[in-house]
């Protein structure tokens, strides 16, 4: 199983645990997004920790799958889908702990989610574009100022915690071992609240944003698929996994 759960005092926390790296191949995102969905409607819980034990958060997609198979972005586009919309239209507060490496899906799942809590080590990219895709931009754009977003997006270029934490979209940095306590605390405060007031909060605030999320990431998902139709797209996938560098026709 790439994930765990447990349930306690109202605190849902959904662990990632897929060794080397935290990247999901499609039918696991599908079982991510049924889960989260899942713990929405459950009664007995006020608010959602995603975290995750090993060297980073979420390396995202299994790229891997996706070189023997170029079919699978569909099912992978669905399951990222699927993800992201359950954590940004749950009715539970959802908050992230972030450790190393926030990449692809790991964006989408931070940008989704409702607060963000991270590590001194934590680092944050979208370098889709050297594999071949697209995708993340909107959630990232969530997080980060426009041209911070296209700076990243561009060069492939990471920033750090504290880089994230000054543009606003981390709510605390922390010492690692401090990590998981620091996303229980604040879990703990919105438990203790009414549950009933907190879902009506979420919703309100949603509401109010500028524009839909899931619209917006819909639309970056079309550019991926048209990007799988270049041989660009196969070869910055299979130089990926074979470890070289991209050779692309001039």
């Amino acid at each position: 199983m790439a994930f765990g759960v447990t349930i306690e005092n109202g605190i849902a926390e959904l662990v990632f645990d897929k060794p080397p790296v935290n990247a999901f191949n499609s039918a696991e995102w599908a079982s991510i997004a049924a889960e989260i969905k899942a713990l929405g409607t459950n009664d007995e819980v006020s608010v959602i920790v995603i975290r995750s034990e090993g060297r980073g958060f979420c390396a995202g997609v299994d790229i891997k799958e996706l070189d023997a198979d170029s079919r699978k972005i569909v099912p992978v586009n669905k399951g990222n889908y699927d993800t992201f919309e359950s954590i940004h239209l749950n009715p539970k507060p959802v908050i992230v702990a972030l450790h190393g490496f926030v990449l692809g899906g790991g964006i989408g799942i931070a940008g989704a989610a409702d607060i963000i809590v991270a590590s001194e080590c934590a680092r944050f990219g979208v370098p889709e574009v050297d594999r071949g895709a697209m995708g993340g931009g909107a959630h990232l754009q969530r997080m980060f100022p426009v041209q911070k977003v296209r700076y990243m997006y561009f060069t492939g270029q990471f920033i750090d915690a504290q880089e994230a934490y000054r543009l606003g979209a981390v709510e605390r940095v922390v010492a690692h071992s401090a990590l998981r306590a620091t996303a229980m605390e604040i879990a703990g405060q919105i438990a203790a609240k009414s549950s009933i007031m907190i879902q009506l909060a979420k919703e309100a605030l949603t509401g109010i944003e500028d524009g839909s999320l899931e619209a917006k990431y819909r639309w970056e998902q079309g550019f991926t698929l048209e990007a799988y139709t270049h041989d660009d797209s196969n070869e910055a996938r299979a130089a990926f996994v074979e470890k070289r560098d991209a050779k692309f026709e001039e």
